[in-house]
């Protein structure tokens, strides 16, 4: 994401109906750090629930970052919205103008994100579902610079302060976490947290 001063990060919406849509504008209207002209950087799909045609739609999303703004969100349904390829998921109930906005610009930053009460419940059914594999994967490492790096992650921390906290520059950052995921087959940075928590490996 450009991060400099005055810098405007573009999102497009996808909604389920013409409500949500507005909402979701409405909101985005407000903030002077978004904007829904020129090419997108994230795409926010709003939504009433987590369903089949949902799911289909994120995967069709070809975009750097998903934002997902459902009515109802559960473990159950964020778990299968990050395995789709979603980044960030969020409540309608929370997507006021503020709320809204740092989800996107956390997404555009690359950062994950979920509400914070289904963090371990989405962590425990992953869990649940990697003991079913027949064919798990071998023991998966972290070297000590990538586990500071997703413990920072972790900690709701955003590049630019992870960098200045473990004197590396934010590409580095960026390139650890992307690194972290593409190694182990996970989706994103929420994925990689999640798995990492789960798997002891921070």
């Amino acid at each position: 994401m450009d991060t400099r001063p005055g810098s405007r990060t573009s999102v497009e919406i996808l909604a389920s109906d013409p409500v949500l849509r507005a909402g979701v504008e409405s909101a985005l209207r407000l903030c002077a750090q978004v904007t829904t002209d020129g090419p997108p950087a994230v795409t926010v799909i709003a939504v009433d629930t987590i369903d089949e045609r949902t799911l289909r739609l994120v995967r069709e999303t070809d975009r750097r970052g998903v934002l997902l703004v459902a009515t109802s969100v559960d473990a159950a349904g964020t778990l299968r919205a990050i395995e789709a390829g979603v980044n960030g998921v969020l409540r309608r109930a929370e997507a006021d103008a503020e709320g809204l906005a740092a989800a996107v610009l956390a997404v555009a930053d690359g950062h994950g994100s979920m509400p914070p009460d289904l963090l371990g419940e989405v962590m425990a059914r992953l869990g649940r579902l990697d003991a079913n594999l027949s064919h798990r994967r071998s023991a998966p490492v972290l070297d000590d610079r990538e586990k500071a790096v997703l413990l920072m992650v972790a900690d709701g921390h955003e590049t630019v302060e992870i960098a200045k906290a473990l004197a590396y520059s934010p590409r580095t950052v960026t390139g650890i976490v992307h690194d972290i995921t593409h190694r182990l087959r996970l989706r994103n940075r929420a994925h990689a947290v999640a798995f990492a928590l789960r798997e002891g490996l921070i």
